[in-house]
Order: structure tokens, then C-alpha cells, then sequence
């Protein structure tokens, strides 16, 4: 868990012919029109074998195989992302990319932005995200600020749902387990004319374990009573409906949302009596947006009108004792939302490619409150009521100069009303080697990412002129595909320098009631590695295997440390067998290196491998069941110092779709 910061102060490219043909329904926010083409790269539909930028694309079907109480493990697939899980599912869960901030990762819903502006650094807490229908996520490394703005530091992940489409669809699912695990799923998608749909909605629930000490020798041998339990419990729905008004008109509106209800335990810090406490939070996430698209001229221009809005509201309910055998009992709220309009024109220069450029205006809010039950009550105090309004404009040129030579330049300006204003950057260059299968792939940008309301405005810390963090980075790479395509191997080296990092500390620009410091722009890192991933169908229609593996070199420049919780090795090595009709069997195993959970080199985290299982067995057109075996090896490790982590487990379910 992260206890609130009061309690804790307190103590590129030039599509292809067909590309451009579909474009004209095609947006970030919407499914790639097939599996080689992203939309994520340059918020417009692209062939991956063009792109110059290093993107994963995690399919639908991959998805579903994920447990629904973490449907974020599936990132771990992708090479140069860590997920860190506070303690079981439902717990805080953050994800980074190349060793950048979980706060610098900009996560987007159906396009959408959905970082809490009333966190600390501003990520996105993945225990909000519901297994809803989701057709695919794709994921883009590197800084991208040019064409993203702020947040998009380290990446981009693009979480899509479902798109109806054709005759109706439907599916349930049910599933059960291990730590009285219960989940279900449902969905409906297709279309009827000028009108297509797509609903779903999903939920679970688990007993869970205690997210401290759970399965750590030394804190369990050294308690007089069992651990208690803390369970999760989270809803999720989604929802999209578009008409198409003319062939060249189409509007949508579409949304999602969640609640997280988890038990937590507090900070395990020596200061803490009672760190396996009856704390609790609850988390919603709200997302919905209207979407116009009209091509003009002809085809020549699409143009896309999009407003939107996020939101998210935490409540926690902290419960522990500093000094026994006196408690304290306090509660506090955090509402951080975001609405902006947006428009974005794609305009076709034959020869010469095509330029994507637009404008958007940003508002952000923060409220955060908070009182006192023990030991002495006190009324409701409201800590901060801010918002900040942000100006952007951007674009970017994506052509090819010669053949199977694909370029791309952008750049954004960021203009955040009485507050900074950031320019940022980004070239990319692809090079398909002909008859060869070879892609040589390179991008070069910067990154940026605004203070958030909490780091200016909150009373006990904030620092209202912070600027903004920046970064700049590279990679290179080559992707290349053999035996007929049975074989997709690709390699990436990447470097990334940071500057201008917020940081928590002491400094003689503190105001006077900051006796415990306050937000400054002191720090710098750097980070560097390789990226590797493969993809061979060794036996095809019996056997294929996917590996991932991960280098990283992430160090505060300042201290020459490293950073803490990014592991140096981190891989995933997983097998498909299919050996009889209709029977698919999935053993894949995680590898995680030793890293540190606090900065400093602070408690150091042992390495650990975890073995999982997955089959599922075809009945008919219509029915599938499938089981699941977690950690089948019962490996005990820690992802953050002191919480624990699941042991063997096991879960069957049942699922439909006709």
C-alpha cells in the first residue's frame, strides 16, 4: 500500500496504400484494423512492419487467458515493462517502462487519458483496471511526449476495447479458486446498419491474504497471532456505440468504469505498531467521451473532434497505532479529474506522406480532504481544491523518401497556464531490407512531464514553480522474420538520460510549515539496456513458444544507486502446445532478478522464478473450459519489501461465446 503523503509527513512513417484506405474510421482510440498495424505509434493506423518506434501489441486472445483479479500480469509478456504488485490483487499496482517513474507511463483507455491527476507523480494505479472486452493493448517505449504531451516520458500503454462489429456476439465466463476466488464476464458486441455496439462488465472477488508479512518467515514466526486476511473485490464495465452518420461521417460515445474495494495494511515502517492493521480504500474510475470523424476533400482530410473525461476518487480509512497502546483512525479523499477537447486532422500528401497535426485543451482537478476519528475527532479538512489548464498543439510527418524507407518528425508545445511551457520532439526511421524480412528500426525524441496539482499545491509540501521533469532518448533495433514467418526475433538497445526529477527533500526554498521538506527539481538518472523477444511457431498448429527478456542498467546519477524496484534481468519464456483438437496447453515461467524496493539500495529483494500453467479445452463452437495453476512451484519471493505474494493456486472457470 502508499499511505497518503500527509500521514507519512506527518511522521515517422508514411503509411501504406492500404493504411490510408482504411484510415478514414481509424483513430487512436480504436482497434488496428488487423494485427500488423498499430494505431498507438503516430494516432493514426500504421503497418508495424513500417514503424520505427518499439511497440508491442498484446493480442484479445491473450487477455483472456490473464487471471481477472490482475489482468495488468499480462504486460509482464512485454519486454522493458516491470509491474510491481503491492501485496496481492487489489493493491496498489504500478507499472514502468524502461526504468522510467511508473508516474512518467501515460495510460490511455480507448485513446483516452487516464492518469489520476491526485496521486503524488500522476500514474495509473493498474488495480483499477477491470477485465472488461478488451481487444488489445498496445505499447509504445521510449519518450513520446511529441505526439502524447505530458506522462509519456518512459511510454505509452493504449488499453482498447472491443469494437462491435458484424453479427451479434456474446460471451460469459466464470471462473473460481484458490483464496475463495469467485469471477464472472459478460459481453455483447456487433452491429446492425449504420450502428454498431459493444457492452461488457466483470467483476471478482477474493479472501485474499494478508498483504503484509504473508508467507515471510521472520514476520511470521515473530507474531503471537495469524496474519489476518485482506481481501479485494472490483466492477468494471465498458461500453461503445458509434453511427455512422454518411460513409464519411461517424460519431461514437463510449466509456468505462471501475471500483476497487481492497483491505490494505499500512506502511511496514519502524515507526508502524500495527502495520497488519483493518485499513481500507476504495477506488473508482470513471472514463467516457464523445468522438466525431468526418472526412472532407474528397478523403484527403480526416478530421477528428474528441471530447473527453477522466476521473478518479479515492477513500482510505487508515487505521494503526505509532505509540501503543494508543491508535489513530483517519480518513482521507483525493478526487482527481481531467476533461479536455481535442481536435486532430490526417492530411494525405500523396507522394509526400502524411501530416497528422491538432490542438487540445486540458483541465485538470484536484480535491483532497481528510479528518481525524482517533484519537480525537475532528471535523472534515479540505487539504487542496486546484486545477491547472494546459494548451497543446502538435504535429507530425510521416513519409518515404525512396522506397521501403520510412521516416517520421514531430513536435508538440505544451502550455500549462500559469505554469510551464515545455517543447518536445521525436524522429523515427525504418528500413525493410528487401526479400529479407529485415527491418532496421531507430527513434530519437524527448520527453516531458508537468508537476502534478499534488507536487505544487498540497500545504504540507508542495512547491507551486516546480518545473518540469525532462528527459531525452534513443534506441535501435532490427526486427527479423524467418521460415516463412514462422519465426519473428526481435532486438532493441536503448538509452535514456533524465533530468529536473521531482524529489522529496530539504532545501532552502521549503516554506516555514515545512518542517519535513517539500517537492524539489534535484534529481537525475539514466537508464540503458537491451530488449529482446522472439516468437517461433516450432511445430506449426502443435507447438509455439514466445521468450521475452529484458537487460537494464537504471541508476540516480546523483548517487551512482540503483534505482530501486527496476530489476537488472527480467524475462518470460512461455510454450503453446496443442495436442489434440480443441486442447491447448500453456506452461510459461517468469524470471525476475534481484533489485532493491527503496531508493538508496534499500532492502534488497531476492531473485525468483514462478512457473504458471494454462489450458483450456475446446467442447464445441460454443463452450470452453480452461484451469489455471499460479506459481505452481510455490516460490516464495517479495515484489515490494515486507508484502507478500501468492502461493500455489489454482482456478477453473467455464466460458461461452456464440
Amino acid at each position: 500500500m502508499i499511505v497518503p503523503s500527509c500521514r507519512v509527513l506527518a511522521a515517422s512513417v508514411s503509411l501504406c496504400a492500404l493504411s490510408l484506405s482504411i484510415a478514414h474510421a481509424q483513430t487512436a482510440g480504436d482497434p488496428a484494423p488487423a494485427p500488423d498495424f498499430v494505431v498507438t505509434a503516430t494516432r493514426s493506423p500504421l503497418a508495424i512492419s513500417q514503424a520505427g518506434s518499439a511497440i508491442s501489441v498484446i493480442t484479445a486472445e491473450e487477455i483472456e487467458k490473464e487471471s481477472p483479479k490482475s489482468p495488468a500480469d499480462v504486460l509482464r509478456r512485454v519486454p522493458g515493462v516491470t509491474v510491481t504488485e503491492t501485496g496481492g490483487p487489489g493493491a496498489t499496482t504500478t507499472v514502468r517502462i524502461r526504468g522510467a517513474e511508473s508516474g512518467q507511463t501515460l495510460v490511455l483507455i480507448d485513446g483516452i487519458r487516464v492518469n489520476d491527476p491526485s496521486t503524488d507523480s500522476g500514474e495509473f494505479d493498474f488495480s483499477n483496471l477491470a477485465a472488461v472486452d478488451i481487444e488489445r493493448i498496445e505499447v509504445l517505449r521510449g519518450p513520446q511526449s511529441a505526439i502524447y504531451g505530458s506522462d509519456a516520458i518512459g511510454g505509452v500503454i493504449n488499453i482498447i476495447t472491443r469494437k462491435g462489429k458484424g453479427a451479434p456476439r456474446f460471451s460469459v465466463g466464470v471462473e473460481g479458486g484458490s483464496y475463495s476466488t469467485i469471477a464472472g464476464r459478460a459481453a455483447v458486441s456487433g452491429s446492425t446498419g449504420p450502428v454498431s455496439y459493444a457492452f461488457s462488465t466483470t467483476g471478482f472477488n477474493t479472501s485474499g491474504f494478508s498483504r503484509y508479512g504473508y508467507r515471510i518467515g521472520r514476520i511470521e514466526d515473530a507474531l503471537s497471532s495469524p496474519l489476518e486476511k485482506d481481501g479485494a473485490s472490483r466492477i468494471g464495465a465498458a461500453g461503445r456505440v458509434a453511427v455512422a452518420l454518411s460513409p464519411d461521417v461517424e460519431v461514437e460515445i463510449g466509456g468505462y468504469a471501475s471500483q476497487n474495494n481492497a483491505a490494505i495494511d499500512n506502511s511496514a515502517s519502524s515507526f508502524e505498531f500495527l502495520p497488519d492493521g483493518p485499513s481500507k480504500t476504495r477506488q473508482q474510475l470513471y472514463e467516457g467521451h464523445a468522438r466525431l470523424t468526418a472526412n472532407t476533400f474528397d478523403g484527403i482530410l480526416k478530421n477528428t473532434f474528441l471530447v473527453s473525461g477522466s476521473r478518479t476518487d479515492r477513500d482510505y480509512k487508515l487505521i494503526g497505532s505509532y505509540f501503543l497502546p494508543s491508535l489513530y483512525w483517519d480518513e482521507y479523499g483525493y478526487q482527481g479529474g481531467r476533461t479536455a477537447a481535442e481536435y486532430q486532422g490526417d492530411l494525405k500528401l500523396g507522394t509526400f506522406g502524411l501530416l497528422t497535426f491538432g490542438a487540445k485543451i486540458e483541465q485538470e482537478t484536484l480535491l483532497s480532504t481528510s479528518r481525524n476519528v482517533l484519537p480525537f475527532p475532528t471535523n472534515e479538512v479540505e487539504n487542496v481544491d486546484a486545477s491547472q489548464n494546459t494548451r497543446s498543439v502538435y504535429a507530425l510527418h510521416q513519409f518515404s523518401p525512396i522506397e521501403n524507407l520510412h521516416l517520421s518528425l514531430g513536435g508538440r508545445i505544451d502550455d500549462i497556464e500559469d505554469g510551464d511551457t515545455f517543447g518536445t520532439w521525436r524522429a523515427t526511421a525504418a528500413y525493410e531490407i528487401p526479400n529479407s524480412g529485415t527491418k532496421l528500426r531507430t527513434s530519437l525524441g524527448t520527453g516531458a512531464k508537468a508537476p502534478t496539482l499534488y507536487q505544487k499545491f498540497d500545504p504540507f509540501s508542495g512547491t507551486a514553480d516546480l518545473e518540469s521533469e525532462r528527459s531525452v532518448g534513443f534506441d535501435v533495433g532490427i526486427d527479423q522474420r524467418l521460415a516463412d514467418d514462422r519465426v519473428l526475433l526481435s532486438a532493441t538497445f536503448f538509452a535514456n538520460r533524465f533530468r529536473n526529477l521531482i524529489a522529496y527533500g530539504m532545501a532552502e526554498t521549503c516554506g516555514p510549515q515545512q518542517i519535513y521538506g517539500c517537492f524539489i527539481n534535484v534529481n537525475r538518472a539514466r537508464t540503458s539496456g537491451i530488449e529482446l523477444s522472439a516468437d517461433v511457431d516450432v511445430v506449426p498448429a502443435w507447438m509455439r513458444v514466445k521468450a521475452s527478456y529484458t537487460y537494464l542498467e537504471a541508476f540516480d546519477e546523483e548517487t551512482d544507486l540503483r534505482l530501486a524496484r527496476r530489476p537488472e534481468h527480467q524475462g518470460r519464456l512461455g510454450f503453446a502446445f496443442t495436442p489434440l483438437p480443441g486442447l491447448s496447453i500453456e506452461p510459461s515461467i517468469v524470471l525476475v532478478g534481484s533489485r532493491f524496493s527503496s531508493p538508496g539500495e534499500l532492502y534488497e529483494l531476492a531473485p525468483y522464478a514462478r512457473f504458471d500453467l494454462y489450458a483450456d479445452y475446446k467442447i464445441n463452437d460454443t463452450f470452453s473450459i480452461y484451469a489455471r495453476a499460479e506459481n505452481l512451484t510455490d516460490a516464495n519471493y517479495q515484489e515490494v519489501y515486507d508484502y507478500g505474494t501468492a502461493g500455489r493456486s489454482f482456478y477453473a472457470g467455464l466460458r461461452a461465446t456464440w
